[in-house]
């Protein structure tokens, strides 16, 4: 048997550039994926969304509006209805109805309903772009599909 003996010094730098790497990765990582690793259709219990309250377009005519959005999931597509109240380019009420097809659907659009408004109200229309909110992100295609449209029917 042949044994190769490799210095300490050498061993010791190895170690010390992979620490320094995994730190660097983990610096990379954003809290949502640190929180949870474990992404069952495509979900995560973070949420996201781009916060200016105090910004607002003006473009948009004051009133309320309804659209409907899909999202594919590994066993169907989802369909979810979106109503919108928008006040001087603000988001000042929202609605979100589903009719889940799928059981697991069900839970995540119930997720995604309980949490949507914290992400929305008080926002400008035109910042307005989910990608997961309260543990679901498959709806939130859907939910951002709807919003375009909205964005169009309010457009002054």
């Amino acid at each position: 048997m042949i044994r190769t003996t490799v210095p300490t010094s050498v061993r010791k730098s190895a170690a010390l550039v992979g620490v320094a790497g995994l730190l660097v990765l983990a610096g990379c990582s954003g809290t949502a994926d640190a929180e949870d690793q474990s992404t069952d259709s495509g979900t995560d219990t973070s949420t996201e969304s781009t916060d200016s309250g105090a910004s607002t377009s003006g473009d948009y005519t004051d009133g309320t509006y309804t659209a409907d959005g899909s999202y594919q999931t590994p066993e169907t597509v989802e369909k979810i209805s979106v109503t919108l109240t928008v006040a001087d380019g603000l988001v000042t009420e929202v609605e979100v109805t589903g009719d889940p097809q799928a059981r697991e659907s069900e839970q995540y659009q119930g997720q995604f309903i309980d949490g949507i408004s914290d992400e929305v109200v008080g926002k400008s229309l035109d910042e307005i772009e989910v990608s997961r909110v309260a543990g679901s992100s498959l709806t939130s295609g859907g939910f951002n599909e709807a919003v375009e449209s909205i964005k169009e029917q309010a457009a002054a």
